[in-house]
């Protein structure tokens, strides 16, 4: 059965982007136990910010699990990418993330890979950037193994990142690591609006690989806010049998806490 999760950002400079609660671990628990979610997702300025034992504690009381960890402030943050032209960026890149992965493994958390991936350009053309990207999403699948978590990549839409984004370029990248690379598909709604001609058959063809999806609506508001053909696109999901975790990765609109019950309300309106 599909699980419901929530995003919690500690990010401050990232204020108004596309996740759900603002208030800190405490608070983004309390919220996300009083609505019915089965586990919070979290974004943070890396492993240094959050307090893995006082994260345990809350997730704990609140009888919550963590669903996945955010890789992204090593852009925001740092300007870290996979794609640099620069191996001395790339390898720092890589060493972020790890440090990101141990702090998700310990709660059998994957950790996301999204917009460090970055871009080709003049200065590294596509073929290099995809080999690049393609070395590091199986160096960090491999090193996630320990922990018995697979590495989550992203793909974005065009605005975001010009190597892939749609859910078959995805799998061709992921296909070119072999059998046992430990590294799954997230499939975001608001991305796969912008790109795919068919979201649903996009699921199917990623349907062996999406192990993580971020459960928001055309316009980045929470599911209901727009215009994703929810009834079809839920029916695809249990077609090719997900049963992993349905992330509220959306604008806090018109609220943190109106948008949190929206997505809970949503989520068992379709999958409850």
């Amino acid at each position: 059965m599909v699980k419901s999760a929530i995003t919690v950002s500690l990010v401050e400079a990232a204020r108004g982007g596309p996740f759900v609660l603002w208030d800190g671990l405490e608070a983004g628990c309390k919220t996300a136990k009083e609505l019915g979610f089965d586990a919070i997702e979290v974004f943070s300025l890396g492993p240094e910010q959050v307090d893995s034992d006082e994260l345990e504690k809350l997730l704990q009381d609140h009888e919550l699990s963590l669903a996945a960890v955010g890789t992204g402030a090593g852009k925001v943050k740092h300007g870290l990418t996979l794609t640099s032209a620069s191996r001395e960026e790339r390898e720092q890149g890589k060493e972020f993330i790890k440090r990101i992965i141990e702090m998700g493994g310990r709660f059998g958390a994957g950790s996301i890979l999204g917009s460090m991936q970055g871009f080709w350009g003049k200065d590294v053309p596509k073929e290099e950037a995809l080999k690049y990207l393609a070395e590091a999403c199986g160096e960090l699948g491999e090193y996630a193994k320990q922990f018995n978590v697979p590495f989550i990549y992203e793909h974005l839409n065009r605005f975001e990142t010009n190597l892939c984004n749609r859910v078959e370029e995805s799998v061709a990248l992921l296909n070119t690591l072999g059998n046992n690379h430990n590294v799954v598909i997230l499939a975001d709604l608001f991305h796969m609006n912008i790109e795919e001609v068919d979201i649903c058959e996009a699921f199917r063809t990623g349907a062996e690989l999406i192990g993580h999806i971020h459960f928001v609506d055309n316009n980045r508001r929470p599911i209901g806010g727009g215009h994703i053909d929810m009834v079809s696109v839920s029916a695809v999901i249990k077609e090719i049998g997900y049963d992993g975790y349905l992330s509220a990765e959306a604008v806090p609109y018109p609220t943190e806490y109106e948008a949190a019950k929206q997505t809970i309300d949503s989520y068992n309106k379709y999958f409850g």
